[in-house]
């Protein structure tokens, strides 16, 4: 997801340069309107974020384009005749890119099991056929004879192992497994 949006702020930013020099080559050296000076700011803006974003990803740190993608489908609306659809496009990116870089996660209560994936998936406990716990490895075998394994974040005690097994075999019990 970093690489795409990093393209795709890299050609926005060269498409605004491109607009920001054509407006002022229309207009002449002697009066560039601020329509020029918006596009040639906002390709700054966006150069200065894929910097910023190149040594932030150096020191391991993640980050997130999506105000500079928002930004960038602002400029993009500025010439709305010709570029809506590329301003709608970097507005869902921008609104989808934190959701997609989020790691999915499995919760497990009472109703039965979520995973907060994009999109979002719930498994009630009828549609499971076994779920376990061993070795730091949660395995969800579904009905449809799907399977699923995710790997724990941290190390769990063979007590909580034990406790989580336990619960998940009484729900799948209720639910006629």
């Amino acid at each position: 997801m970093n690489m795409v949006s990093q393209l795709m702020l890299f050609m926005a930013a060269v498409a605004f340069i491109y607009q920001g020099t054509r407006i002022r080559s229309f207009y002449g050296h002697g009066s560039t309107p601020l329509l020029s000076f918006l596009y040639f700011g906002s390709a700054i803006v966006l150069i200065a974020m894929l910097i910023y974003g190149f040594l932030q990803r150096r020191k391991g740190q993640d980050i997130l384009y999506r105000l500079a993608l928002f930004l960038a489908a602002c400029t993009w609306y500025l010439n709305r005749k010709e570029w809506l659809l590329l301003s709608i496009t970097y507005l869902i990116a921008a609104l989808l890119e934190k959701p997609l870089k989020v790691d999915p996660e499995v919760a497990v209560d009472e109703a039965g099991i979520v995973i907060n994936d994009f999109p979002e998936k719930r498994y009630p406990w009828e549609v499971l056929d076994n779920l376990i716990l061993k070795d730091g490895i949660l395995t969800i075998d579904l009905l449809s004879n799907k399977l699923i394994q995710k790997e724990t974040d941290g190390d769990i005690s063979v007590a909580d192992e034990a406790e989580f097994n336990d619960f998940c075999r009484k729900h799948l019990n209720r639910a006629g497994k």
